[in-house]
C-alpha cells in the first residue's frame, strides 16, 4: 500500500457481527443484508474497523488524541494505515481505525420534556423522584411513567418518547470518543415507546431495545414498540429494524409491523401497516382556534391522533378517534407536529400522516362594557364586564390605585369569560381598572384604564408614635390604602374647638415645633381624589418639657 491514506469513501455497512438478521421472505418484503469490513491487524487477527474522513481543521495527531483509547498511540494508527512518519494527511483523507481502538465514554441522556406524573429512579441509589425537564439520565437509571409521558434525548440527538404506564431502563449509553458513534441499549419492561433514531454510523454503532419477549436492533429509523405480558409489537414507519425473539430476528422495513408472543408458539408474525390517512390541508400559521382537522374516510375502525411540540418533543395531545375530524383547541403559540394513523382491528397504529403546524394567535384588546368611566359603586365587590374581540382568548381584570398600574392591588382569575369579580373586596376609595387579554400563551393586549369610586367612608387615621427631639415633635401615623393625602389639625384643648394649626400632607409623618411647657393635641383624617373622606381619628396629647 502507498504512503497516501485511502481516498474518501462512503461509510461501510453494518458489521455482520453487530447485527445478525435473516432476510424476510421476498414474497412479503424486499430487504438486504449488511456487510462487514475486516482487516488483518498487526497481530495477524481479523479486526472490525471504522473509517474516519478528516474534516476541515483536523490534524492526524488531533484525530488520534480525540478518538483513540488509552494504550493506543498515534504511531499505532500510522502503522495500521501503512503511513510513514513523514506522510501528511489532510482534509478529505480517510483513516481506518479498529473498533476496539476507539475511546468509549458514557454519555448521559436528557429529559427534554415531561408531561404529567413521571418518576425517575436512580441506578446508583435506587431513589425515586419526579422526573423534571433537563434531568440527566445515566447508565442504570430508569424512567417510570404513570399517567404522564416524557421525551428523552440521547447524546447523538436520537429521541425516545415514553407513553403513559411504561418502564424504560437505560442499560448502556456509550459514545466512541468524538467519532459520533454510539452504543445505546435499553430495556422496555412494559408499556410503549416511540423512537426517532439518528442514522447510526455503520461498522460499529448500535441502538437496541430489549423487552421481556423480543429485541429490536435499530439503524436510523422511526418506530414504535409496545410490550406487555402477552408479547411485543413493533411498527416501523421509517428505515428498518431487526426484530424478533433473541437470536431469531428478521429485518422489518418501513410500512410493516411485527409481533412476538411471550410463549413464542406462533413465531414472528409480520403484517403490512394500514396506510397513512389522507389529511385535508390546514392553514398554517393558525391565527384562530379552535380549528377543524379532517381527513378522508377509510375502512379503519379508529384513528390515533398525537400532537407534539416540535422543539421539545413534548406530547401535547394523544387520543383515539372514531370519526374523521377533530377540533384542535387550546394550543399555545409555537410549532407542532400532528401525527394521525389508522388503527387496524387489533388496535395497532399504522403509517402516520405527519403535518407540521404553526400556531400564531394574536390577542386583541377587549371592549370595556361596565362600569362606565368615573362611575361609583356601593358594593365592595363590583362586577366588571367586557367583550372579547380575539380568538381563543383568556382575560382578567386588573385593579390599581394609580392610573399607571404601578401597584396592582387585586385581579380576577384568568378565564375565557366576559365578566368577573375582584378576588378581594375593595375598600372605599378611588380606583382604576382595566382588562388584559392573552392568546397563545405569549400574546397580550391591554385596554385603556377606567376610573371607579367605591362609596363609603375611609377608615379613621390612627397615630402610631410620637418622637421628641429638642423643641421639635415628629408624629407618625398609619397609611390608609386609597388615600391620596391627609389633613392634620393641632389644638390646645382635646375638643379641637380652637384649631391653632391645620395642614394637608402627602406623607404619613409631620414635624411640629411646639412651645415647651404647654400641652397640645393632634389628630388626622384621610383624603381621597374622589368625594370620599374619613372620620377624624382619635386625638393624641403632645407635651414638650
Amino acid at each position: 500500500m502507498s504512503n497516501k491514506p485511502m481516498a474518501k469513501c462512503t461509510l461501510v455497512l453494518f458489521a455482520a457481527a453487530l447485527m445478525t438478521a435473516a432476510t424476510v421472505s421476498r414474497a412479503e418484503l424486499s430487504v438486504t443484508q449488511g456487510s462487514a469490513v475486516a482487516k488483518a491487524d498487526m497481530r495477524g487477527t481479523t479486526a472490525q474497523e471504522w473509517q474516519y474522513t478528516l474534516r476541515p481543521g483536523d490534524t492526524f495527531l488531533a484525530v488520534a488524541r480525540d478518538l483513540l483509547a488509552a494504550g493506543v498511540s498515534s504511531g499505532d494508527l500510522r502503522r495500521y494505515n501503512d503511513l510513514s512518519s513523514h506522510a501528511l494527511v489532510s482534509e478529505g483523507d480517510t483513516l481506518r481505525i479498529p473498533l476496539k481502538w476507539l475511546k468509549r465514554q458514557p454519555e448521559p441522556a436528557r429529559a427534554s420534556s415531561v408531561t404529567g406524573t413521571v418518576q425517575y429512579i436512580s441506578g446508583i441509589s435506587g431513589q425515586k423522584r419526579p422526573l423534571q425537564p433537563d434531568t440527566l439520565i445515566r447508565v442504570g437509571d430508569e424512567v417510570l411513567s404513570g399517567t404522564g409521558s416524557a421525551t428523552i434525548e440521547l447524546a447523538d440527538g436520537s429521541e425516545i418518547r415514553i407513553s403513559p404506564n411504561s418502564r424504560l431502563i437505560f442499560n448502556r449509553l456509550t459514545q466512541y470518543g468524538k467519532s459520533g458513534m454510539v452504543d445505546t441499549r435499553l430495556r422496555l419492561n412494559h408499556g410503549e415507546v416511540h423512537t426517532r433514531v439518528k442514522p447510526v454510523i455503520e461498522g460499529g454503532a448500535r441502538f437496541e431495545i430489549e423487552t421481556p419477549s423480543a429485541v429490536a436492533a435499530v439503524r436510523g429509523t422511526a418506530f414504535s414498540l409496545q410490550t406487555s405480558p402477552l408479547g411485543t409489537d413493533l411498527q416501523v414507519t421509517d428505515g428498518v429494524v431487526d426484530f424478533g425473539a433473541p437470536g431469531k430476528t428478521r429485518r422489518i422495513p418501513a410500512g410493516y409491523s411485527a409481533s412476538v408472543s411471550t410463549n413464542n408458539t406462533n413465531g414472528l408474525i409480520i403484517r403490512r401497516l394500514p396506510p397513512a390517512p389522507n389529511l385535508n390541508p390546514l392553514a398554517s400559521p393558525l391565527t384562530r382556534l379552535p380549528a377543524e382537522l379532517s381527513w378522508a374516510e377509510s375502512p379503519a375502525p379508529e384513528y390515533r391522533l398525537d400532537i407534539f411540540e416540535t422543539d421539545s418533543g413534548r406530547w401535547v395531545e394523544s387520543r383515539k378517534l372514531r370519526n374523521n375530524r377533530f377540533d384542535i383547541g387550546l394550543l399555545d403559540n409555537g410549532d407542532y407536529e400532528i401525527h394521525l394513523a389508522a388503527l387496524d382491528p387489533r388496535g395497532i397504529a399504522g403509517m402516520p400522516a405527519i403535518m407540521p403546524l404553526e400556531v400564531a394567535l394574536q390577542a386583541r384588546s377587549a371592549t370595556l362594557v361596565s362600569p362606565e368611566n368615573g362611575a361609583t359603586a356601593n358594593d365592595d365587590m363590583p362586577e366588571f364586564q367586557w367583550n372579547l374581540n380575539g380568538s381563543n382568548e383568556v382575560a382578567r381584570v386588573e385593579i390599581a390605585e394609580d392610573i399607571e398600574f404601578s401597584d396592582i392591588i387585586t385581579t380576577s382569575e384568568w378565564a375565557p369569560e366576559t365578566r368577573a369579580l375582584p378576588s378581594k373586596p375593595l375598600g372605599p376609595g378611588q380606583y382604576y381598572w382595566r382588562v388584559v387579554t392573552e392568546a397563545g400563551g405569549n400574546s397580550v393586549a391591554t385596554t385603556e384604564a377606567r376610573q371607579l369610586i367605591v362609596n363609603g367612608s375611609l377608615p379613621p387615621v390612627r397615630i402610631i408614635s410620637v418622637n421628641y427631639v429638642d423643641s421639635q415633635v415628629r408624629v407618625f401615623w398609619e397609611k390608609v390604602d386609597t388615600a391620596s393625602e391627609y389633613r392634620l389639625q393641632l389644638s390646645e384643648e382635646p375638643g379641637f374647638n380652637n384649631i391653632i394649626k391645620e395642614a394637608t400632607l402627602p406623607d404619613t409623618t409631620a414635624a411640629l415645633r411646639l412651645i415647651p411647657g404647654r400641652r397640645y393635641f393632634v389628630r388626622l383624617k384621610a383624603l381621597s381624589d374622589g368625594p370620599l373622606t374619613s372620620r377624624w381619628g382619635p386625638g393624641r396629647e403632645l407635651y414638650l418639657e
